[in-house]
């Protein structure tokens, strides 16, 4: 029988460092103000439930109340017994069966898993049969590789941890990149030709486009130092990857020290901490680490390490045509790898109307609801003869998480806009803003009746 554990000291540092007053942490774990502070005293020990509730708001401060292998299990068993294909467990009797049942607990984790990656690639099979697709695109095959190894590359995130250990803020980590750059004799030089690329590396100079924003510039430099700093690791990668066209590979390579770099400027267990105490306020967060917007919310889709995972979140990048050109997704909300997404989605509103934050409570077809923020970005070009490129950024999450999501405060929890993934792959009978039928369900076309699309899912 599992012995009683008293958390009493654990539960005032989460507390002190999450920011939170007795009401406010009382109300986010769903408990009285006078049950916590018997608990924050010793007067009371951890139940089920609130071990249910600390793994929904605080999974990392759980591991490091009961260890990390069973606090992996808890937050692992409450996502696969959420899925909507399972009737629905209390909190506490998942805490209840991931502590005293451990063996089957796995065995359920185990088998959500193979669910979902058996949907995945019947998902996929269906997409690239509808789009006629053949043999991926170097870029296609980086880009689900990344999807696949979750987004959280762990070799390179704690490398670059360690790089930036005992840097304080975004001036000292500024400072120890130049240092990196200078023992490698290597200047940074600023290119003002209208026409230089974004960087170029000469071997003994990085030359960058005088135009570059600060946080570009930043980040440019810190790929320059990664790249260098970790070949062999990325290298490494690059050959277990199973990749095989030379083009990928590069493009891999490319990608990793992209990662890095981000991780760098970032570093995970501060980035994350912060993240918590400000409620994923991505203004907050680009500000304090001198970080672009979508750097900032790219990171925050990348902190899925073992025991120490943040809020799982979507992210993706759209432009003005609706194409996907960035995407992850911790959750169970999974993008379309080929064609458009759900025209109902705000962020296509959001591109068409930069520098504005537009929220969203929506529910997929499975019955998940989730709460996002998408936001329209440009980055000007630098001339007047060439169009600024224009597109939007979503991160999102599942309502599950709305307490630790400052966004989601402006949402309307009420009425959840009904979305899909898209319009081939979306099961929806009554949807005004359909483009194409379901592939794998029939239509009744009916010359005599017609609706706003000129056919009705059967």
């Amino acid at each position: 029988m599992k012995s009683r554990l008293y958390a009493g000291a654990q539960l005032r540092r989460l507390r002190a460092t999450a920011q939170l007053n007795q009401r406010a942490m009382a109300t986010r774990l769903g408990l009285s103000v006078s049950y916590l502070s018997q608990l924050e005293s010793d007067e009371r020990p951890l139940t089920a439930a609130v071990s249910a509730a600390l793994a929904r708001h605080f999974p990392a401060a759980l591991a490091d109340i009961e260890g990390e292998a069973p606090a992996r299990r808890l937050v692992a068993l409450g996502h696969a017994l959420a899925d909507p294909a399972v009737a629905p467990l209390p909190p506490e009797e998942i805490a209840r069966l991931a502590t005293e049942q451990p063996a089957l607990a796995d065995r359920l984790i185990a088998l959500h898993a193979a669910k979902r990656a058996a949907e995945e690639r019947v998902a996929l099979a269906e997409e690239a049969l509808t789009a006629g697709a053949g043999t991926r695109l170097p870029w296609e095959a980086v880009r689900d590789w990344f999807h696949e190894a979750g987004n959280y590359i762990d070799p390179l995130d704690r490398a670059a941890e360690d790089w930036s250990a005992g840097a304080q803020d975004a001036i000292a980590i500024d400072a120890r990149l130049a240092e990196a750059l200078a023992a490698r004799g290597v200047t940074i030089v600023a290119e003002p030709r209208d026409d230089a690329p974004l960087a170029r590396f000469d071997g003994d100079a990085l030359r960058l486009n005088a135009a570059l924003p600060p946080e570009s510039r930043r980040f440019l430099i810190a790929h320059r130092v990664a790249a260098m700093a970790f070949a062999d690791t990325v290298a490494a990668i690059v050959a277990g990857s199973g990749l095989v066209p030379p083009e990928a590979r590069r493009l891999l390579a490319i990608g990793l020290a992209n990662y890095a770099a981000g991780a760098l400027l970032m570093p995970y267990a501060a980035f994350r901490d912060a993240a918590r105490a400000v409620r994923h306020d991505i203004d907050r967060l680009s500000r304090r680490f001198g970080a672009s917007f979508e750097q900032a919310c790219h990171r925050l889709s990348t902190l899925q390490r073992p025991g120490a995972a943040g809020i799982p979140f979507y992210f993706c990048r759209v432009d003005m045509a609706g194409n996907i050109t960035k995407r992850h997704s911790a959750t169970r909300l999974q993008f379309a790898r080929f064609g458009g997404a759900c025209p109902l989605w705000h962020v296509h509103e959001a591109a068409a109307i930069p520098d504005r934050i537009l929220v969203q409570h929506a529910e997929t077809p499975d019955g998940v609801r989730y709460v996002s923020m998408a936001k329209g970005l440009v980055k000007p070009s630098g001339r007047f003869a060439r169009a600024p490129r224009r597109y939007a950024v979503v991160l999102g999450c599942e309502a599950v998480h709305a307490a630790d999501f400052v966004y989601a405060d402006a949402v309307d929890a009420r009425t959840p806009t009904p979305i899909g993934i898209s319009c081939r792959l979306c099961p929806r009978s009554d949807c005004d803003q359909r483009a194409f039928p379901p592939t794998d369900r029939a239509i009744a076309v009916e010359g005599d009746v017609r609706g706003v699309v000129p056919y009705r899912v059967t």
